[in-house]
Formats: structure tokens, C-alpha cells, sequence
């Protein structure tokens, strides 16, 4: 199987090139001239081991200083975007390279569970702002409707133990038609999530955090945009992802104080 690595030079992608799973390197050519910042982008899908860089013969390189804005953002699958075109296409890289900052990416598939050990990962992470997509892997049945809502608060008051003024948003699920209104098996609905989590920043809103957003996840996808990118009903494709950065380009990243 084939993957790609991207290099992006101040913001752009300027090259995508293809390596074998188990392969050993991967060159980037016709670079411009004079200093420049380039970053590599890596595949979601595979681990990657680096063991050396290489520049041609007379080339100059050196570490760059990242003074970017930091955003930190978890999520599931749909935050891996391992249906990407490439590793700098995901909605996430897509949206960082737009908005100019360092980005931390925690996308989990199958696995964005509201774990009380993920929420000490991101108190502890340097961050201008933080996103949390939260609720489409729990309607599998790894929380209950009795749960959910405590664990989403949970999740931030842990994260807001070092981070107490950093803005947050809550990102509710995107539409998923097999359970907007059907329950799953311990009698859950993304329906019932999505009013859930706007009811929990409400109330932590009202006890005084100030810096915690909320936005619903059928500003991010639609169930009409599901039906047009993806073919399970869940997972969009590699253009529908671009719609996806898009839509939280605009309907989200904008609306933050960043």
C-alpha cells in the first residue's frame, strides 16, 4: 500500500509524493531558491519512524522558530481524516495552514471516548485555543444518555485545571443519519448529543467560564453534505473533508476570539 508525505513551503503544499508502506525515504525536488520554511506533513494512516534529513550538497537548513498560535483540537475519525487526499489535506492541517497556526491534532478513530487521561494530554499542552468534536464515537454505546453530558463537562473541567482562560469550543456531532433520531443500544440519539452538549456549555457558561464556546456539528456537515461525500453515512471523502475545513473555517474558526 502507498502513502503519501506532503512539503509545504511557508503555507503552501508544493509537492505530495507517494511511499511504499515499509519504504525507506521519500525526495522533494525544484524548490525555489533563498530561505524558506518548509514543513513536512506525515501520513495519518501508518506510523512513521524519522531517521535523517538530507539537503542537497551547498543547501542551508536549519530548525525554524515557531512563534505560531497553537491550537489544540481531538476528535474522532473524523478528525484523523484518514480518507484525506494527502497528509496536508485534512480539515484540520487545511484549516492551520489558513489560520497560521502550530497545529496539535488528536484525532482518534474510533477511539474519542471523553477518556479522563485524553483530557490531562490536552490541560497539558501549550494552547492558544482548543476544539473538541465530541460524541460520534460514544453512539456506538461507550456511554449511556445518563453519562455523556457529565462526561463532556468532566472533559473540560480537567482541562481547565492549568488552562482556566484559554478559549475552548465544543464542537457537537455532524450529521449521522442511522441515529439522529433512532436510539442506539443503551437508548442514546446524536440528537439528543448535540442538545446534551449545548446544555452542558450553558451551564458552565452560567457558573462563569467565559471563554467556552459551543457550536453545532451540523454547521461543520450536514446531513445533506453526508449524503453527497460519504458513502457509509459517516466517513466523508477526500473532497468532502475539504468541504468540512471549509465549513469550520468559517462557521467556527472565525467566530473565535483567535
Amino acid at each position: 500500500t502507498d502513502e503519501r508525505i506532503d512539503l509545504t513551503v511557508d503555507g503552501e503544499v508544493l509537492d505530495s509524493q507517494r511511499v511504499t508502506v515499509g519504504g525507506t525515504g521519500v525526495s522533494f525536488h525544484n524548490l525555489s531558491s533563498g530561505m524558506k520554511t518548509l514543513e513536512v506533513w506525515l501520513p495519518p494512516s501508518c506510523p512513521v519512524e524519522i531517521t535523517g534529513l538530507m539537503v542537497d550538497d551547498g543547501a542551508k537548513c536549519k530548525t525554524s522558530v515557531d512563534s505560531r498560535r497553537r491550537w489544540v483540537t481531538y476528535g474522532s475519525s473524523l478528525t484523523h481524516c484518514i480518507a484525506a487526499h494527502s497528509p496536508a489535506r485534512t480539515w484540520p492541517a487545511i484549516v492551520a495552514r489558513r489560520a497560521d497556526v502550530h497545529l496539535t491534532s488528536l484525532g482518534f478513530g474510533g477511539n474519542c471516548c471523553l477518556e479522563p487521561m485524553v483530557g490531562a494530554v490536552i490541560r497539558d499542552l501549550p494552547a492558544d485555543v482548543i476544539t473538541m468534536k465530541l460524541g460520534i464515537n460514544c453512539i456506538g454505546g461507550a456511554l449511556a444518555p445518563r453519562t455523556f453530558a457529565a462526561a463532556v463537562t468532566g472533559l473540560v473541567q480537567i482541562i481547565r485545571e492549568k488552562q482556566p482562560e484559554t478559549p475552548m469550543a465544543l464542537i457537537s456531532p455532524i450529521g449521522f443519519p442511522p441515529n439522529e433520531t433512532e436510539p442506539n443500544v443503551v437508548g442514546g440519539t446524536i440528537t439528543q448529543m448535540r442538545d446534551d452538549i449545548c446544555e452542558v456549555h450553558a451551564r458552565l457558561v452560567g457558573r462563569g467560564d467565559r471563554n467556552l464556546y459551543h457550536f453545532s456539528g451540523l454547521d461543520v456537515f450536514n446531513v445533506d453534505e453526508i449524503a453527497q461525500y460519504a458513502e457509509d453515512q459517516c466517513h466523508p471523502n477526500g473532497d468532502g473533508i475539504e468541504v468540512m475545513a471549509e465549513n469550520f473555517y468559517r462557521n467556527v474558526w472565525s467566530k473565535l476570539p483567535i
